[in-house]
């Protein structure tokens, strides 16, 4: 099993995030409501646009007629991940390293 490291930072309007396991590293920069072409850490190519409601990163990922959401919300020490597509939903949590 492994524990992913995700590392989100902001730099003037464009915000990058990193995550970090000994399967695959992965790291995405992107300007918060502006569409861009990303490649996933299992190759697909998608269209994706993320934006901030309500204290949540939300992320959403189109292709091929396709759509799956990424939900980030932090509290306190933990982040929550919520991976939606159609029916299907995967909530992975996170805790702050000490």
């Amino acid at each position: 099993m492994t524990k992913p490291t995700t590392i989100i930072s902001v730099d003037g309007d464009t915000v990058t995030v990193k995550t970090q396991s000994t399967i695959k590293n992965t790291e995405l920069s992107f300007k918060l409501g502006e569409e861009f072409d990303e490649t996933t850490a299992d190759d697909r190519k998608v269209k994706s646009l993320v934006t901030v409601d309500g204290g949540k990163l939300i992320h959403v990922q189109r292709w091929e007629g396709k759509e799956t959401s990424l939900v980030r919300e932090v509290s306190g020490n933990n982040l929550t991940l919520t991976l939606t597509m159609g029916n299907v939903v995967s909530t992975r949590r996170y805790e702050k390293a000490e």
